[in-house]
């Protein structure tokens, strides 16, 4: 039996959370997640359409990009749309999960899927992500305890630095201390200053693991009060990140660029800002509404940025940084990442019905 616990786990693993936006609201927005999943439906977005679909073919688990409950609420009723909406998806037992930005960012994603679709080579995030934040643990140690207190330290998941784990550095000197009358050391006597051999050992360490390393260091080591620091360290940069950055194969002009789009998209008339003769080779993307990227796109040097919308006052802006837009819509550069989730889901679970939205469509028409 497939369960939603089972089918969220496998898409947090491909689209992690912490890849999504702050103001974002994704992962498991709505049902059980021990309920029994014999079908999955994605879409680009839940409407009272693709939710009626849902519930007559029987669907138990919808994925949807757009979150649905975006902002908080206060009462789920059957007076506004959206209300109706839920409640029919909640008495049919339809649960919802919106990876949405997670979506977007992550290897595999829709942003790298754009950048595939349209052939372009060096790709990389258009602004990359903080790596995990790190501290520097430094304990002193005599010479007895530094095996012992090592261990515990790697234990407790300190020590590594990527591919490479129980890494540290060590560094021989001596330690003074006076114990007072309340003390009972563990070298040397207490009312007297003491000099003992130590060694000061360093590891790096996960925030989130420090406080059990420290614990774990000073089980392991025979001081009553174990001497140690701990450092914050600056993030470095991650290889994942928001959008992306990448050159095509050969220079273009910007309207052969746009036609390009066009095909790679299946998608209606496609705007642009600047010279269609302008050449352009280096690309950046984000999919959907991307405005706020447009000064990393201006930073990176590209010449063409390749997003789903804009409003009147960026085109300005653009115009005036020198740099070119193609914009297909806001629909046409992220429903066509739906349906190759589809396929992803079906390979990963092949005995799995699962399909994405068929009556899901643009709502901007051109005429």
């Amino acid at each position: 039996m497939h369960t939603v616990a089972a089918i969220v786990g496998y898409l947090e693993q491909f689209a992690p959370p912490a890849l999504a936006a702050d103001w974002d609201n994704v992962g498991l927005l709505l049902g059980e997640r021990g309920a029994e999943v014999r079908r999955v439906l994605t879409c680009l977005t839940v409407t009272p359409e693709s939710a009626t679909e849902a519930i007559e073919t029987g669907t138990q688990l919808i994925v949807t990009h757009h979150p649905v409950l975006f902002r908080a609420i206060k009462r789920l009723t059957g007076d506004t749309p959206e209300g109706r909406m839920l409640c029919a998806l909640v008495r049919a037992g339809v649960a919802v999960y919106s990876p949405h930005t997670a979506f977007d960012n992550t290897h595999g994603g829709i942003n790298e899927s754009l950048a595939g679709r349209l052939g372009l080579v060096e790709v990389g995030p258009l602004r990359a992500l903080d790596g995990p934040r790190q501290c520097k643990l430094v304990v002193f140690v005599p010479d007895a305890d530094l095996g012992k207190v090592s261990d515990a330290l790697f234990a407790a998941g300190a020590g590594r630095i990527g591919q490479y784990r129980e890494c540290s550095f060590r560094l021989q000197g001596t330690g003074t201390f006076f114990g007072t009358e309340a003390t009972n050391p563990a070298v040397g006597e207490k009312g007297r200053r003491e000099e003992v051999s130590e060694w000061r050992l360093e590891v790096v360490c996960p925030e989130e693991r420090v406080s059990a390393a420290v614990t774990a260091l000073r089980r392991a080591h025979s001081y009553e009060e174990p001497a140690y620091d701990v450092y914050p360290l600056r993030p470095g940069k991650s290889a994942t990140g928001v959008g992306r950055i990448g050159r095509l194969p050969a220079p273009t002009g910007l309207g052969e660029f746009a036609r390009t789009v066009r095909k790679a998209l299946k998608c209606g008339p496609v705007q642009v800002v600047g010279d269609p003769a302008r050449p352009v080779e280096r690309v950046a993307i984000v999919c959907g509404a991307g405005a706020e990227l447009l000064g990393d796109a201006v930073r990176a040097r590209a010449d063409v940025f390749l997003t789903g919308e804009m409003r009147f006052h960026d085109y300005l802006a653009a115009q005036a940084q020198g740099i070119a837009l193609c914009l297909p819509g806001h629909y046409a550069t992220e429903r066509f990442a739906l349906e190759e989730l589809a396929d992803r889901l079906r390979a990963q679970w092949p005995d799995l019905d699962v399909s994405a939205s068929r009556r899901e469509q643009d709502p901007v028409q051109w005429v």
